[in-house]
C-alpha cells in the first residue's frame, strides 16, 4: 500500500487497525513517513506506543521488525551473530575429510550461510513489500554506548560487519523508537527524530478505543469502565493503569458476564488493571466502593 497522502489518511489507516489516533499523533506520524525521519515516542507504559508501530506496519502491509531493548544490549546482539555451533560442525567435518583448505574454509565459515541476522541488519535488507517498520522498543532500558551506536546506524542507515563489510539499506526502514522515560535519552539521538509525547487519552478518546477493541461491551458498561480507570489514574498508585489494562479489564468483565460494575466485580478483577499487590490492597474493599460511587456521580446526567 502507498503511504498516506494526508493526516486524515493516517487517521483512517490506523482506525482500520482499531488504533484510534488523535490528530497531533497522526500529524507526527504523517510527517515521519513523508520526510523519512525516525519517530521517537515517549510516555507512560500502556499508552499505545508499541501498538502504533504494529498498526502502521499492518496498515501499510509492511514487515514489522522489533528490537526489544534491555539492560546490557550491545551492538552485536542488535545487528548479527555468527552461528558458532554450525561453524564448529563445519570445521570438524572438514578436518575429518582431510581435504580442508584453510583459506576457503575461513571464507565459507564467515559467509552468509553462517550469519544469524538480528533486527537492525534485518531492517537494512530489501523487502518485497517495501521498507519494513523497525520498532526499537523501550530504548530507555539500554545504556549510553548503545545509544551512541544507534545514533550512527540511524544517521546513514547502515551497519558494518567486520568479516563482510558495510551493509547499507537500499531504502531506509520506517523507524519508531519508544521510551517509558525511566531515564532521559540523549539529546543527540532525539534530534535525529520527530518527537511526540503519548499521553493517556481523555474520556471520549478512551471510549472510542475501548469500543474499537471490545465492541461487545455495552455503552453503559464501557463508560463505567473508562471512568473508573481514569479515576484510578488520579490516585496515589505505584503503577497507574494504561489503555492496555482498560481493554484487558473490559474483556475480563465480559468473560464474567458483568453487566454493570459493582464493588465485588471490581475487587475480583483488580489483577487485570493493577499489577502491584500494594496497589491492589489499597483499592480493594471499601475503597473500591468509594471510587465507584464517585464514578457514578460523575457519570450521572446533570
Amino acid at each position: 500500500m502507498t503511504q498516506p497522502a494526508s493526516i486524515e489518511d493516517v487517521q483512517t489507516l490506523l482506525s482500520g487497525q482499531d488504533y484510534i489516533c488523535a490528530r497531533p499523533l497522526a500529524t507526527v506520524v504523517f510527517l515521519a513517513l513523508k520526510l523519512g525521519r525516525p519517530l521517537f515516542l515517549e510516555g507512560e507504559p500502556g499508552t499505545g506506543k508499541t501498538e502504533i508501530a504494529k498498526a502502521i506496519a499492518a496498515a501499510l502491509g509492511r514487515c514489522l521488525i522489533r528490537l526489544q531493548c534491555y539492560e546490557g544490549l550491545d551492538a552485536s546482539s542488535a545487528v548479527y551473530e555468527w552461528n558458532f555451533a554450525a561453524q564448529m560442525v563445519a570445521i570438524r567435518t572438514a578436518e575429518a575429510s582431510g581435504t580442508a583448505d584453510r583459506g576457503a574454509l575461513q571464507e565459507e565459515l564467515f559467509g552468509p550461510d553462517y550469519l544469524t541476522e538480528r533486527p537492525l541488519l534485518q531492517a537494512m535488507r530489501p523487502h518485497a513489500e517495501g521498507p519494513p517498520v523497525l520498532l526499537i522498543d523501550e530504548l530507555d532500558r539500554t545504556d549510553e554506548p548503545f545509544e551512541a551506536f544507534l545514533l550512527e546506524a540511524l544517521s546513514d542507515f547502515q551497519v558494518t560487519i567486520p568479516e563482510l563489510g558495510t551493509i547499507k539499506a537500499a531504502e531506509p526502514p520506517i523507524v519508531i523508537l519508544t521510551s517509558n522515560r525511566t531515564r532521559e535519552v540523549h539529546d543527540a539521538l532525539k534530534r535525529r527524530c520527530l518527537y511526540h509525547w503519548v499521553d493517556y487519552p481523555d474520556f471520549e478518546r478512551e471510549i472510542e478505543i475501548l469500543t474499537a477493541r471490545a465492541p461487545e461491551a455495552s455503552a453503559a458498561l464501557s463508560r463505567e469502565i473508562v471512568a473508573f480507570v481514569q479515576k484510578l489514574r488520579t490516585e496515589d498508585l505505584f503503577k497507574k493503569p494504561g489503555v492496555a489494562e482498560t481493554i484487558d479489564w473490559a474483556k475480563c468483565l465480559l468473560a464474567l458476564d458483568v453487566i454493570s460494575l459493582s464493588p465485588e466485580a471490581i475487587s475480583d478483577t483488580l489483577g487485570a488493571i493493577l499489577k502491584y499487590q500494594d496497589d491492589i490492597a489499597r483499592v480493594q474493599g471499601s475503597e473500591a466502593k468509594r471510587l465507584l460511587e464517585d464514578v457514578r456521580k460523575s457519570l450521572a446526567p446533570v
